[in-house]
């Protein structure tokens, strides 16, 4: 069976006010916040809206920052955070001709979107905060121009065809970047949060999958990407996106321009280590949303039917199952959301085994309380099986036998939903050998079973039967299924 699944596991999340609280406290978001108080009426900028030369030391005296062309430089990316949010609204000045006229400067004053920061909710501040990634993401796949005069066009303009860069080359490089640490964070397994190799991250993009031994142009190629992403992870540091170690300045100095040699784990970091804060997880599963990816979030379906519950938990993680279903209970009546469950179970689609069995798993949080439900689907043929095994591992009194169509409908469901929800192999030979060594005969009555999945479910218990003989009846009675379907 085949039935799809969510393309990326879950992420979890702090509240919205936990992480609006991150944001604020992201340096470069604060210092534009505090440029944003302090502009007025006699605040100057030039013609690009930027502040002004005479402006700059008040500018980083205000914010605390070292008196040399480093602060002074932190300084107007702050303003510029805070011009590109709306934190601050110019009025740029203008700039003189030739020398014949002088030039007029433009005036500043906080924006209407500063006092969201106060006055608005958690979710207005993220949005702001995310108008500020943005800019900085721009800001991050921008050329570096090392000679500005070899890329000035004869209009005095620069010339990008002569910069040899693609912006959306450059932006999707990123986004991949990003896209690749989100996925090593989030998946079990993964990284998880702690901090991820800048080599692996690069060599993530540029080696690709089927490679063996990287080559010696492959790894050139690394380490450029290395080199860039260093830069990169410079600029998105401060906007709160993520932690970074940069690539140890001294190896750089004693490497030049040649590709890293390989590292041991006790020189990996000297390499660079990065990791998404909870913030920066926040970001980019807001950028795979706007560009139409699956990124789900645990608590996503708390408010939405059992339906959508059963069927969006079928590609999570157990752990994470588990905490969704918690979260879609909490605040339910629980007789209620027993009887939304069991009816959501039903139905001979492919991913129905899956969702009765994420619907029994969800039933054993639901508790006591679900047990007049639970007896009301007794003889349901799709839910009786599943009704009886819930009651019986309870302890429940007066609970009656299963007809034997249903031992075998409820065998050939159980295994199709296992095989769905891609489990432990060993656990589901287990199962399977067990099964037929508790049943004689069972092949001669599953292949009779009225249940979609039979002919598919017979099939995999021949490739994962370890006895030969076992394993050649249950091909047999999948053929046997096959025909008897007309398939």
């Amino acid at each position: 069976m085949s039935v799809e699944h969510p393309t990326l596991p879950p992420v979890r999340l702090p509240a919205d006010a936990e992480l609006a609280r991150d944001a604020l406290a992201a340096p470069l978001l604060a210092h534009a916040v505090r440029l944003a108080r302090w502009a007025g009426p006699d605040t100057r900028v030039d013609a690009g809206g930027e502040l002004v030369d005479e402006q700059l030391p008040e500018a980083v005296a205000l914010l605390g920052l070292s008196t040399d062309e480093d602060g002074e430089m932190l300084a107007g990316d702050a303003w510029r955070l805070a011009v590109d949010t709306g934190l601050v609204d110019v009025e740029d000045g203008t700039e003189g001709e030739d020398g014949e006229t002088e030039d007029t400067p433009g005036r500043a004053a906080p924006g209407e979107n500063l006092a969201l920061l106060t006055a608005g909710s958690p979710q207005d501040v993220l949005a702001l905060w995310l108008d500020g990634f943005d800019a900085v993401f721009a800001d991050a796949v921008a050329p570096v121009l090392d000679d500005l005069d070899a890329v000035l066009g004869e209009d005095g303009g620069i010339d990008f065809d002569a910069l040899d860069w693609d912006p959306e080359v450059e932006a999707d490089f990123l986004e991949g970047v990003l896209g690749n640490l989100y996925l090593l964070t989030v998946s079990e397994g993964g990284a998880g949060e702690g901090p991820v190799p800048l080599p692996a991250l690069a060599a993530s993009m540029v080696v690709p999958d089927d490679m063996g031994e990287p080559t010696d142009d492959v790894l050139e190629q690394v380490s450029d990407a290395m080199m860039r992403l260093d830069e990169q992870f410079r600029l998105l540091e401060p906007i709160g996106l993520v932690e970074y170690q940069p690539v140890d300045e001294a190896l750089m100095a004693e490497e030049g321009e040649e590709p890293a040699p390989p590292v041991d784990e006790e020189d990996v970091t000297r390499y660079g280590m990065v990791r998404l804060t909870p913030l920066g997880l926040y970001g980019v599963r807001a950028r795979m949303l706007e560009a139409g990816m699956d990124a789900p979030a645990v608590g996503d379906l708390a408010e939405k039917g059992a339906d959508a519950l059963l069927d969006g938990i079928a590609g999570y993680p157990e752990a994470a199952a588990r905490e969704e279903t918690a979260a879609w209970l909490a605040g339910r009546d629980a007789l209620g959301a027993a009887r939304e469950l069991l009816h959501a179970a039903r139905g001979a689609d492919a991913g129905s085994p899956l969702r009765r069995l994420h619907c029994q798993q969800t039933l054993s949080l639901v508790g006591a309380e679900a047990e007049p439900a639970v007896r009301e689907v007794l003889d349901d043929a799709e839910l009786g099986g599943l009704a009886r095994v819930w009651l019986a591992e309870r302890g429940a009194a007066d609970v009656p036998a299963p007809p034997e169509s249903m031992i075998f409908w409820l065998a050939i469901d159980t295994i199709a939903a296992q095989l769905d929800s891609d489990g432990d192999l060993e656990e589901l030979q287990e199962l399977v050998e067990g099964l037929t060594g508790r049943h004689s005969g069972f092949f001669e009555t599953a292949w009779r079973v009225e249940h979609p999945a039979t002919a598919e479910v017979l099939e995999a218990m021949g490739r994962l039967h370890r006895d030969k003989t076992v394993a050649k009846e249950a091909r047999k009675s999948a053929f046997k299924a096959r025909s008897r379907s007309g398939a």
